[in-house]
């Protein structure tokens, strides 16, 4: 009885810590590593320094949501199943009902303010993009190999359009870093991770993973909801290198698919910079606006979807993770399809992004300063979207 007390008052515990991080995390996965450090590094002590650096350098190189999963971990390392799933909802939850009620608005929105507030949304998503690719060449291709990995998944994505030229790329991406990649792929010695998932259950959750990845496309056919979680759990699943990934994913999963419209799409995306919690919410409005399907039930659909193979794949690692990073090759593979993910993102900055939102020399000028707040001025995304959304009722048509 006071095992089954504790572990209830560790579940609420794990809630409250998430919901007020959902509520305040501005600023994208990186910064939310930054916030969980101080929250539950520093302040509540639930793990080691050298303990948390290994277990965001786990989510790192998993594909997913970085953040998100190691939001997941810590639960999960607190307070057992039921303690990662109080993580992600209530890490969730703020943002996916604010991107919710945005698209429900969006659709009814009318007049010359509401379309000037759009336009800006979709200027901003070329700044934010335009910042993300900066700065993912930095630390991703920082050499002639890496920049050539990206440049040849840039013509991959051009010549084989929609998922099969994003798959096609991280492949070979991931097939080029291991021959070409190995220099300082030794991975370093750092405290190991123990949390209560067994090797069984960890093989089960790769299974599960791997079978609906394979499955899903087969059993979709003409049914709508199967092909809603079949598209947004591969655009989940094949997530590298960053949340901002997934926009190429998701975009030609939605948008090259008919089932929403690319001016939607944008102004979802940079709605989606201005809520605190994780970017993989964007789904959430994405599945809110899917014809032929109740709003709340698609947007539910959706961002469960997005979610789940991110942590399959976490809960299918942790068991073999303190041995298999040990394994060079494996670091070797990362670089290449890391460097892949910049060409993807790259190709994605100019179709749909720029093509979309710059129709005109005014929407240049104001997506070059969103830039540059970004990366000169250092301004937090939200502050940048507002001041974008603001100009774009300046030059609305």
């Amino acid at each position: 009885m006071v095992e089954q007390t504790q572990t209830r008052g560790r579940i609420g515990e794990v809630f409250w810590a998430f919901l007020a991080l959902g509520l305040t995390s501005f600023g994208g996965p990186v910064a939310h590593l930054g916030y969980f450090r101080t929250a539950f590094v520093e302040r509540r002590k639930w793990l080691t320094e050298s303990a948390y650096a290994d277990l965001v350098a786990l989510c790192q190189f998993l594909p997913g949501p970085a953040s998100s999963q190691v939001g997941f971990a810590l639960g999960l390392l607190r307070a057992g199943p039921w303690g990662a799933a109080m993580a992600w909802l209530a890490f969730t939850l703020p943002s996916a009902i604010v991107l919710v009620l945005f698209a429900f608005g969006a659709a009814v929105l009318d007049g010359p303010i509401a379309s000037g507030i759009i336009h800006g949304l979709k200027v901003v998503a070329v700044a934010i993009v335009a910042h993300a690719v900066w700065g993912m060449a930095r630390n991703l291709c920082p050499d002639k190999t890496r920049a050539a990995i990206a440049l040849a998944a840039i013509f991959t994505v051009v010549l084989v359009s929609g998922p099969l030229g994003q798959v096609a790329a991280i492949i070979l991406g991931g097939l080029a870093g291991l021959a070409l990649c190995r220099d300082g792929a030794a991975a370093t010695a750092s405290e190991p991770l123990h949390f209560p998932v067994s090797r069984r259950v960890g093989m089960v959750a790769l299974g599960l993973f791997g079978g609906l990845l394979i499955l899903l496309p087969l059993l979709a056919g003409s049914a709508l909801w199967p092909n809603i979680i079949d598209a947004f759990y591969r655009s989940g699943a094949l997530v590298f290198g960053g949340g901002h990934v997934v926009l190429p994913l998701l975009e030609a999963e939605v948008v090259q698919s008919g089932w929403i419209t690319p001016d939607e799409f944008l102004a979802g995306y940079g709605a989606a910079q201005a809520v605190p919690g994780p970017l993989f919410t964007f789904a959430a409005y994405l599945g809110a606006l899917l014809p032929g399907i109740n709003g709340f039930v698609g947007a539910l659909l959706a961002l469960l979807a997005i979610f789940i193979p991110g942590f399959l794949l976490l809960v299918g690692v942790l068991p073999f993770w303190n041995q298999f990073r040990q394994w060079g090759s494996a670091q070797a593979l990362m670089r290449g399809a890391n460097a892949a993910v910049v060409g993807i993102l790259g190709a994605a900055l100019y179709q749909p992004v720029w093509t979309s939102a710059i129709i005109g020399k005014e929407e240049f000028a104001l997506a070059l300063t969103g830039f540059l707040l970004l990366t000169v001025w250092k301004l937090p995304a939200w502050v940048v979207v507002a001041v974008i959304a603001l100009g774009g009722i300046a030059i609305a048509p």
